[in-house]
């Protein structure tokens, strides 16, 4: 058993078994974190205490982004016409609002290489009456499909925020990394799946993905960014 104060967010299971072994899923809350947060020291302060040898450290994707300031009201975006047209074609899955609103799509377009944006477009319409989807987020690449925006069950004040995707992921996995001692993983979570963004070298991207399934950090007020994985 995991002797730890962590506890497991209402409605989530604390553990799951994954290829024969069990894995805890400890949340950490913190504080409501905002652009001027630093993400190391922030880290540090909240999940340190509680690491053990053979932890991996899970930070959610939507902190770091915040952190870089890529998180933004929506009354500061102003979509364009054709951010405005383009949302009007996006699958809107009930686990999130992606670039399927005006504002996160402005945000894609900002973003994006213009060349691959507009390929992404073109095969996309080709590939769409085939029933085939997730073709434009792979084409135009960037973690684009980590854009996301305002949405009633999201923390406030982030429930009226257009947000990017986190720059640099890999860097910012590395700085931690090197601060806590203990591999680190940026995941994109939802309650249908969980993305790895960037991970440590020695983990395994596709059992953390399977490890995290039915989000444990929860999406909505749970305010539990940080998640310790623990084989117990």
């Amino acid at each position: 058993m995991v002797k730890n104060p962590l506890k497991p967010n209402p409605e989530r299971k604390l553990y799951i078994k994954v290829a024969g072994k069990r894995f805890a899923r400890l949340p950490i809350k913190t504080h409501v974190i905002v652009a001027n947060d630093d993400i190391v020291k922030m880290v540090e302060k909240y999940a340190k205490p509680h690491l053990q040898p053979g932890d991996i450290l899970v930070v959610g994707e939507r902190i770091v982004a915040i952190t870089q300031g890529r998180s933004f009201p929506i009354e500061m975006v102003e979509p364009s016409l054709l951010a405005r047209l383009l949302s009007k074609f996006v699958y809107k899955p009930p686990y999130g609002i992606g670039i399927g609103s005006p504002y996160t799509m402005e945000l894609a377009l900002r973003d994006a290489n213009p060349f691959r944006f507009a390929l992404a477009l073109l095969l996309s319409a080709i590939t769409k009456p085939f029933g085939i989807r997730g073709v434009f987020y792979h084409v135009v690449g960037g973690n684009i499909n980590a854009i996301d925006g305002p949405c009633n069950y999201t923390l406030p004040p982030y429930n009226r925020h257009a947000k990017l995707g986190p720059k640099n992921p890999g860097r910012v996995v590395a700085q931690l990394e090197k601060v806590l001692g203990f591999p680190v993983v940026i995941a994109d979570t939802n309650d249908k799946a969980a993305r790895v963004l960037a991970a440590s070298k020695e983990v395994d991207r596709k059992l953390v993905e399977v490890v995290l399934a039915g989000n444990p950090m929860g999406q909505s007020r749970e305010q539990t960014p940080l998640c310790i994985l623990r084989e117990s």
